[in-house]
């Protein structure tokens, strides 16, 4: 359904990434972020399907061409902590979001693991945006503090999650409301990653397709 598009960074370089479009030429836009994994077919997919609830989305490709199998654990923390992801957020998720941005629309931010961090780092750093939606990941503070958040924030977390666990959800929330950011935040009885349904192992559909409604709204409301 979508394309491979190239976009310029803030700083002039050239990046790419995969784009759905909606039916309406004016939609709003969403950038879609990856797990750590790379730009594989199940994040192209859920751009698919963002195109088809009406909003125009674009997943830049941080890693750059490169994608881990679901197996290589070892490779796709090689591929993370390799990531410079202070140039990947505000230079190539800030390409993307001005990509989406050229013709007036509004665009909101979401992202999936490594994602869901650099959704909570781009809420802070990238004034294109409009709104964002967190899928269990959280950047450490000195990346990203939530007294620096821009922007209203929509959060997904699986209660049995040994990565984003709940104790740091719990962090995030307090900091969160202690600044008195807006935050919608919601709790799920399953797996890190549940929402990737290519992972058998981990997806929980109910929970999944319970998110994504909540995250769908939740754009339409900030970005129409």
């Amino acid at each position: 359904m979508g394309t491979l598009v190239s976009f310029k960074r803030p700083d002039g370089q050239e990046a790419k990434g995969y784009l759905a479009k909606a039916a309406k030429a004016d939609a709003p836009g969403v950038v879609v972020i990856q797990e750590w994994w790379g730009l594989q077919d199940q994040i192209k997919g859920m751009c698919d399907r963002f195109a088809l609830a009406g909003f125009n989305a674009l997943a830049p490709d941080l890693y750059k061409g490169t994608v881990v199998p679901y197996h290589d654990t070892d490779a796709a923390g090689r591929e993370m902590n390799s990531l410079d992801f202070m140039d990947a957020t505000t230079q190539t998720v800030r390409g993307a979001a001005q990509y989406l941005a050229r013709n007036g629309a509004k665009v909101g931010l979401t992202g999936f693991c490594l994602g869901g961090a650099v959704t909570i780092i781009g809420a802070t750093r990238i004034d294109e945006l409009t709104a964002g939606v967190v899928f269990y990941g959280i950047p450490p503070e000195q990346a990203a503090k939530p007294a620096d958040v821009k922007i209203p924030l929509q959060a997904h977390f699986a209660n049995k999650d040994d990565w984003c666990t709940p104790a740091l959800v719990d962090g995030f929330e307090a900091a969160m409301k202690a600044a008195g950011k807006s935050l919608e935040l919601y709790r799920y009885d399953a797996e890190h990653a549940f929402v990737n349904e290519q992972r058998m192992t981990v997806h929980d559909r109910a929970a999944a397709e319970l998110a994504w409604g909540r995250a769908t709204s939740f754009f339409h409301k900030h970005l129409g």
